[in-house]
């Protein structure tokens, strides 16, 4: 097996869609601070604020097993309603929310995550537990909207 192809097995590209009950200022003001994630996030079970730009989270959804992963803010534009965060530790690459304006005052959320499993035990899954991670993360996303638009109802 070439190096591309042992990477390739280990790369993740997800893409969740949200619809939530808020306009779009009101949501980026709550995505733009991940070191609040735990209040509304159930599967974030821990994020700590290293800098302006850092942030330590550690996520756990469904399956046995907690990430370890430090963003690193690298777009940070409420004009246009783009977050992007360069990830790090047991994932390595990147994440991006992009808000747009819904119907009835309600914000369309683009959540999109292109990253590379680091973890010597996700690595070693890649193959047989590939549709097991994707899985999981689908259930942490959909758990996320649930929770982010009861968040957002109670504020």
């Amino acid at each position: 097996m070439n190096a591309t192809s042992h990477r390739d097995r280990n790369r993740y590209r997800f893409r969740s869609h949200w619809t939530l009950p808020v306009p779009p200022a009101a949501v980026y003001a709550v995505l733009e601070r991940p070191e609040h994630y735990p209040r509304w996030w159930p599967q974030v079970r821990d994020a700590r604020r290293v800098d302006d730009r850092t942030t330590t989270l550690r996520v756990r959804s469904l399956a046995p097993y907690t990430l370890a992963v430090t963003l690193v803010g690298r777009r940070r534009d409420p004009a246009a309603r783009v977050l992007e965060a360069t990830l790090t530790g047991d994932l390595e690459g990147w994440a991006r929310w992009t808000l747009a304006p819904g119907s009835g005052g309600r914000t369309l959320a683009l959540y999109e995550q292109d990253v590379h499993a680091q973890a010597p035990l996700l690595r070693r899954l890649a193959v047989p537990a590939r549709p097991l991670f994707r899985a999981n993360h689908a259930l942490m996303m959909r758990a996320g909207r649930r929770a982010l638009a009861a968040h957002l109802q109670a504020v």
